[in-house]
């Protein structure tokens, strides 16, 4: 948002590059999109334009020779693909950049020089964390490494991992130590290229009925030998590793399903446009309408908090561990939920694999698989919950209001400084500070005056629970009550995002932006999510906002914040 496409070949370029997605005969439309799942592979077409336009530089820090530099940069080029198939987004590559946070966060320069050399020169690496026995608890890791003369041999499986089948080089978190703790886990950097071949099997597919595409498989390692100094970062060192990189990944993912649930409102839109019931089209039935705002007010809600979520990394990284958990919960979740109302609307349409909107059903299949394998929605509650009691003891309703730079879509970023992340939040958190500030309170506008007060007092209320919680309810053998707190937790820092983009985009020369009518509905919704009867919208806003919403389909714009112009061509 703070280049210009014709600069940095940013979203803009790369919209232009994948053409018009409803032109039938455009090989990367949706045509073909679909063509591609019902085959269960990635789009052939997609891949190559992705080739052709070097989008794995977008994983590679720009000291390395690619161009890396603002995460939310990232996220926003990752939204553009996902817009057009989220298949082709995870599948091409997403991977690529998972395996290499890892590397940037902690390998050597020997690391980082190959895993560039890797991805520049247009080949693929995998990450492999997940083994079906223990999903998302990599601290039962059983994938061991021990050393054996010169060498660390490898020995145990890997299952659920994206594009192992044809890496070239696997970040592997393994076993490296006997005892139950932390510390008996180590990343390494697996080149198998140089590695023998006959030692891993790695031909495994596991069919998957979202991202059908995605080439999701299994490694089985027997004694496969890697140098002594593979580790990336100290041995026994991967969490520390995961709590910084993962960091980055959670502000990103969530990000990148904006784009996806863009092409699922837009579809029922263009529906309840075309589609005539009882004499009046589908959009001007009350029901309809009402379904239609309320995604496109969930999708702007979603994209502030992955938003901020970005800046933060850079503006505010001593905080994002909590923030960025909470971003990678709620997001997703709040996305789904939209999803399943708009096949209401569409109906037995929402079924159709073919034809107008066939793309419905294989996006609302892909949009919760996104997450699927990837620091899931327990895992990031859990990563909240401990943090809780010291954020409500030392920021919450007390914090001073987080810089412009948080929420102001237009301000330059440094590019990521991955060892700036903290392991915690340390009892930091600005963010919340925007729900009951003076600063921030007095620039708000007048229709947002009671659901603000709402917000306010759940926050203090939420900070005497967290305050209140025997030390059990924030550990890893926490009940319902502590992770309810921590859903509480994410929907006040989505309300806390929505206020500060507001805010402080008021000098933007897009009207929408500044309009108070979209900052009401995502602060309404939110506060209906936490138990208030706010009641509907009213009359006027709901209007204004459908007017947005069927502006933006007919100029061929997107949903989100940077309302991108969609290609025609």
């Amino acid at each position: 948002m703070t280049e210009t496409a014709a600069e940095t070949g940013g979203p803009a370029a790369l919209e232009s590059a994948l053409g018009n997605a409803d032109d039938p005969d455009n090989p990367l439309g949706f045509r073909s999109v679909l063509e591609a799942d019902e085959r269960a592979e990635i789009l052939p077409e997609g891949e190559k334009a992705l080739d052709a336009y070097g989008f794995n530089a977008e994983y590679v820090p720009k000291r390395l020779g690619g161009r890396l530099g603002g995460i939310e940069r990232l996220m926003l080029m990752m939204r553009t693909v996902s817009r057009r198939d989220p298949t082709l987004a995870l599948g091409y590559g997403f991977t690529n950049y998972i395996s290499g946070s890892a590397v940037w966060t902690s390998g050597n320069d020997r690391q980082q020089r190959r895993m560039a050399e890797i991805l520049l020169g247009g080949g693929r690496t995998a990450a492999g964390y997940n083994e079906l026995a223990h999903g998302n608890d990599f601290t039962r890791t059983d994938l061991a490494a021990a050393p054996h003369g010169d060498r660390i041999l490898i020995n145990g499986r890997k299952q659920i991992v994206n594009n192992i089948g044809r890496a070239d080089a696997v970040v592997l978190l393994a076993r490296t130590g006997d005892g139950p703790g932390n510390r008996s886990h180590s990343h390494l950097f697996v080149d198998l290229a140089d590695g023998p071949a006959d030692r891993v099997r790695r031909d495994f597919r596991y069919p998957t009925v979202g991202l059908r595409g995605c080439l999701i498989g299994g490694a089985e390692f027997t004694d496969y030998p890697v140098p002594a100094d593979a580790h990336i970062g100290p041995p026994g060192g991967a969490m520390e590793t995961v709590l910084r990189a993962f960091q980055t990944t959670r502000a990103v993912l969530p990000g990148m399903m904006v784009g996806t649930s863009d092409t699922l409102l837009r579809t029922v839109t263009r529906f309840a446009l075309d589609r005539r019931l009882y004499g009046r089209r589908v959009a001007d039935l009350p029901h309809a309408r009402s379904t239609l705002v309320g995604a496109f007010l969930d999708l702007l809600a979603g994209d502030c908090l992955s938003t901020v979520a970005c800046r933060a990394l850079h503006v505010l990284p001593g905080q994002t561990s909590v923030l960025t958990a909470a971003n990678k919960y709620l997001v997703p979740k709040v996305l789904h939920r939209s999803s399943h109302a708009l096949g209401t609307v569409l109906g037995a349409g929402s079924y159709l694999r073919d034809g107008t909107y066939g793309v419905f059903q294989k996006f609302a299949r892909d949009l919760p698989a996104i997450t699927f394998a990837h620091a899931n929605a327990s895992v990031c509650q859990a990563t909240m919950l401990p943090q809780l009691p010291r954020l409500a003891a030392t920021s919450w309703l007390r914090a001073q209001r987080p810089p412009a730079e948080l929420f102001r879509l237009d301000a330059p970023l440094d590019d990521i400084d991955y060892q700036a992340l903290e392991l915690t939040s340390r009892g930091a958190d600005h963010l919340t500070a925007m729900l009951g500030h003076p600063s921030a309170e007095a620039l708000l506008p007048t229709a947002t005056t009671r659901l603000t007060g709402l917000l306010r007092a759940d926050l203090a209320d939420l900070r005497e629970r967290c305050l209140a919680l025997p030390p059990r309810e924030h550990s890893v053998v926490a009940g319902r009550a502590g992770f309810a707190l921590a859903d509480r937790y994410a929907q006040l820092a989505m309300a806390a995002a929505c206020i500060g983009v507001w805010q402080d985009n008021q000098h933007s020369d897009d009207a929408f932006l500044r309009d108070p009518d979209w900052l009401t509905g995502v602060l309404s919704r939110i506060a209906a999510r936490l138990g208030h009867d706010v009641g509907e919208l009213p009359a006027p806003t709901e209007r204004r906002l459908f007017e947005e919403l069927i502006s933006r389909e007919e100029s061929h714009e997107g949903y989100d914040l940077g309302r991108p112009q969609l290609s025609l061509a």
